[in-house]
């Protein structure tokens, strides 16, 4: 029976919107961690995208710091301006050169998860206006993985969902509110979980 530890979630035009439906709507049972990589200004203040996440869920939500251990029911949020990476059960700081002009980037931090979590991990990407995600997603996907994307026909933007797509298949295209109950079946139903 597969156990998922680890939940990494990527999105960038819309994604505040698209981010805080799926938060809404998660499952009280899911025990693993959250993580996020949502393209934001280098300029934005740290801790103001936490706030407004943390009232669409009942577990913590943080920005993490260099070496802060990664902890079941919490969701992390890369802090503006780094790469945020999954080592060891605790993150990274990353202040390395922009990927698809990003940073933070959704494929780093995902290629981060899918090397620490490998078949323990689900990706999800969501609305976007490049492809960043896309290669990091299959990286998951290949790993073992679970791979979920977002309907691009219900995306602000659509570009990162198709990109997505395009780079592997994925095991659900799902509307927002239909990611939650794909995360219930997925890791917190026993008979879904064996089947996994």
């Amino acid at each position: 029976m597969t156990s998922y530890d680890m939940i990494a979630i990527g999105a960038s035009w819309g994604g505040l919107s698209a981010i805080s439906t799926v938060l809404d709507g998660l499952p009280h049972e899911l025990d693993a961690a959250i993580v996020i990589a949502q393209h934001r200004g280098a300029d934005t203040a740290r801790g103001m995208f936490e706030q407004l996440l943390q009232r669409h869920v009942e577990r913590p939500v943080c920005e993490p710091n260099d070496k802060t251990p990664v902890e079941p029911r919490h969701v992390y949020i890369a802090p503006p301006d780094y790469h945020l990476l999954v080592e060891d059960g605790h993150f990274s700081l990353s202040t390395e050169a922009r990927v698809q002009h990003a940073r933070p980037s959704i494929d780093v931090l995902f290629e981060s998860v899918a090397e620490a979590y490998r078949e323990r991990a689900v990706g999800i990407v969501l609305t976007g206006a490049n492809s960043d995600g896309a290669r990091g997603l299959a990286a998951i996907k290949n790993t073992g993985g679970v791979a979920i994307v977002q309907n691009p026909a219900s995306a602000e933007r659509s570009e990162m969902p198709d990109a997505a797509l395009a780079a592997t298949v994925a095991d659900a295209v799902l509307g927002l509110e239909d990611i939650p109950r794909f995360l219930y079946g997925l890791c917190c139903t026993p008979a879904m979980r064996g089947r996994a």
